[in-house]
């Protein structure tokens, strides 16, 4: 199982699948749209040869149409990809990646860093406890 960018759907048309209108001249490269991230009328452009997309009031951008479909939908690449049919089914098992195990030195060094981080925390809270103020869920 794959991603295959060459099964991204056509731009305009994907779009406009989202409930989008596409304004501009027939030509331009580039069509304005209304921006579903902040409810902008008019803020959002859209490049209909790539996909590319980006609101000019709240700043939202993607490099083409699967990156709107993850940002619209929260859902993962694969899931994203599966829904806009840039997924290919290949038949071959899924393969797992196992996160690389620290050496003994790293591990070492990690559980300094976190020591020293509770320790930091600590002596934060302490002063509270001193001048007798108990301590909350809302106290910061």
């Amino acid at each position: 199982m794959s991603f295959d960018r060459n099964l991204l759907p056509d731009p305009a048309a994907y779009f406009e699948n989202q409930g989008l209108t596409l304004k501009g001249p027939r030509r331009a490269k580039w069509k304005t749209t209304a921006c579903n991230f902040h409810g902008g009328s008019d803020s959002m452009r859209v490049n209909t040869e790539n996909g590319a997309w980006v609101c000019m009031s709240c700043g939202e951008k993607g490099g083409d149409v699967l990156a709107y479909e993850l940002k619209v939908s929260g859902a993962e690449f694969q899931d994203a990809a599966k829904s806009i049919g840039a997924w290919v089914d290949d038949g071959k098992p899924q393969q797992v990646h196992k996160p690389t195990p620290l050496s003994p030195r790293q591990a070492l060094s990690v559980l300094a860093f976190e020591s020293t981080l509770t320790a930091i925390a600590a002596a934060n809270v302490a002063p509270r406890l001193w001048h007798s103020r108990k301590l909350t869920s809302t106290a910061c």
